[in-house]
């Protein structure tokens, strides 16, 4: 099951500062149904954000999207069945998050929806930017927080 439709949002936001957030809507993914392994791949050019000074900066300075063009997760839902798919399902997630060249485990829960012959794959998690070298000049440092928190929605189809 993929989908190329896929949307991840992020936030780092500190409290009375201009939001900063951005999402992407061309995320791709990747389950296959039989042992659970799930792979997603982003392009960090496509996430958008609503002050185009941000979106610049994120791309230039922080991600370095010329130098790291992608993030990527590939792991395991653990115990996963698609067999046992009824509604509402929570799994745990494993695998290796890379984001700006720098990969680190991560483990997370990931909720799953059978409905219509889809599936409906949705997460939050969050990570801190210094894990993955992504520095915070401290001129901002005040205005961006290390703790990013990550939203994702799939909607996965049999291709």
């Amino acid at each position: 099951m993929m989908t190329r439709t896929g949307q991840i949002k992020f936030e780092a936001s500190e409290p009375s500062f201009e939001p900063v957030a951005a999402e992407s809507n061309s995320v791709s993914a990747v389950l296959d149904g039989s042992n659970g392994e799930f792979a997603v791949l982003a392009l960090i050019k496509t996430f958008k954000f609503k002050v185009p000074l941000m979106e610049e900066h994120f791309n230039e300075n922080y991600l370095e999207s010329s130098k790291y063009p992608k993030a990527t997760f590939k792991g395991k839902i653990i115990n996963f069945d698609a067999s046992k798919l009824t509604t509402s399902e929570k799994y745990d997630l494993e695998g290796d998050l890379t984001i700006h060249g720098v990969t680190k485990k991560i483990k997370t829960k990931i909720t799953l929806v059978s409905k219509d012959g889809k599936l409906y794959v949705t997460n939050s998690f969050n990570v801190k930017a210094h894990d993955f070298d992504i520095k915070i000049p401290s001129i901002v440092k005040s205005k961006v927080s290390d703790d990013v928190n990550v939203v994702f929605d799939f909607i996965l189809d049999k291709k």
